[in-house]
């Protein structure tokens, strides 16, 4: 008897469980196409996230947290790569993003050379004003400056021999106030409108290096934004006690900027905020989850524990202290209480051309969902 009630219930949690997984994997798939460019600085490509994700909350029925509009613009400077990419050392002709990556504060350079070694690592075109690298690992970011000289970084496996000579051509184009736009939600409560839990992450990745290579940023942070969005979904249809505000921070990659804006200009009190998660490098999770601020918050952190324990979602829930790696750390640094989650295990690529939905697993991506909703309800005291 015990069994025949038991296995339906499996078979109905199993079939939630995975209706929130490919509800995830559409999102990652969808983010990460060529259509949004890496969701940076070239071809629209932050911007056509940012129209995205606010049809989607409000598809959810999810308002805009000032009751108007759910974009908060911003500006910030910020050097791109719009256009020729092209590279040739001891007349190879290196790839793009899998090859190379040029520094993200470098100057655009047209020109061919010789390469003098300095050291091992380093050959340089003192003529152009060239530097090559020779890296274990591309990994690529954003910079808001330009540089009087080119830095390239090389893959060292990709070269069979010492950099000798060298053909480059590469155009840059520094925007002195990219303009851009953190996207902003929020769930009204039910009966505790004055007090807020936040969920947080970041939608813009790196964009493109040059006109045919783009980072598609499924892990960072495709993964954390569709947690967001299926959290979203889920408040919309089954509101707190407390009111849930969502943000989809921009700029989060050229140096917390989105969530440093919001900070210094809040469209909702931050004291109102009684607690906040961020979500960052959700897409893995097979040995676990890390929280950072735990330490900070050990009452918070107990809970959500305490959670996992009765749940066995994962393997382990590890603590983690104060750090500024992500758009928690401006909030907290405002007296917010806040946690940034983040998954472990699986897949390694970062901030490269290699980070793809296809690869991502998003294995426990349910698992974290509801991990997320039960440590809520602790905090909301909802049911």
């Amino acid at each position: 008897m015990k069994l025949k009630l038991i296995l339906p219930f499996l078979f109905i949690v199993n079939i939630v469980s995975a209706q929130h997984t490919l509800f995830a994997r559409k999102m990652v798939d969808t983010l990460t196409a060529p259509y949004f460019w890496g969701r940076g600085y070239t071809k629209d490509g932050v911007h056509k996230a940012a129209d995205f994700l606010s049809a989607q909350l409000k598809s959810y029925g999810v308002k805009p947290m000032d009751g108007k509009n759910y974009f908060q613009p911003f500006s910030y400077p910020v050097n791109t790569f719009p256009g020729k990419m092209e590279l040739s050392i001891n007349d190879v002709q290196l790839v793009p993003g899998k090859d190379f990556i040029v520094s993200p504060d470098s100057r655009g350079v047209t020109g061919t050379g010789q390469l003098v070694k300095k050291d091992s690592t380093h050959f340089i075109d003192q003529q152009n004003r060239v530097i090559v690298s020779l890296e274990k690992k591309l990994t690529w970011s954003a910079e808001g400056r330009v540089l009087d000289y080119t830095l390239i970084q090389v893959d060292k496996n990709v070269l069979k021999t010492e950099p000798a000579t060298i053909k480059i051509d590469i155009e840059n184009k520094l925007i002195p106030d990219f303009k851009t736009a953190n996207i902003c939600g929020i769930v009204k409560g039910t009966s505790k409108p004055d007090s807020v839990i936040m969920i947080t992450a970041h939608y813009d990745h790196l964009g493109g290096m040059g006109d045919k290579t783009y980072f598609p940023g499924a892990n960072d942070n495709a993964s954390g934004i569709s947690e967001l969005m299926g959290l979203a979904r889920h408040y919309a249809k089954h509101p707190l006690p407390y009111n849930v505000a969502f943000i989809c921070f921009s700029g989060e990659e050229a140096g917390l900027l989105g969530s440093k804006y919001f900070t210094e200009n809040p469209i909702i009190p931050l004291k109102n905020i009684r607690f906040l998660i961020n979500l960052d490098l959700n897409g893995t999770g097979e040995d676990g989850i890390t929280v950072v601020n735990a330490s900070v918050y050990p009452k918070e952190f107990a809970a959500m524990q305490q959670i996992n324990k009765e749940n066995n979602y994962f393997v382990k829930v590890a603590s983690r202290g104060k750090a500024a790696n992500s758009d928690h750390y401006l909030f907290t640094e405002q007296g917010v209480p806040a946690f940034f989650i983040y998954t472990m295990g699986g897949i390694k690529a970062y901030h490269d051309v290699f980070d793809i939905s296809k690869t991502l697993p998003l294995n426990k991506y349910a698992e974290l969902f509801n991990l997320i909703l039960k440590f809520n309800q602790s905090i909301a005291g909802g049911k």
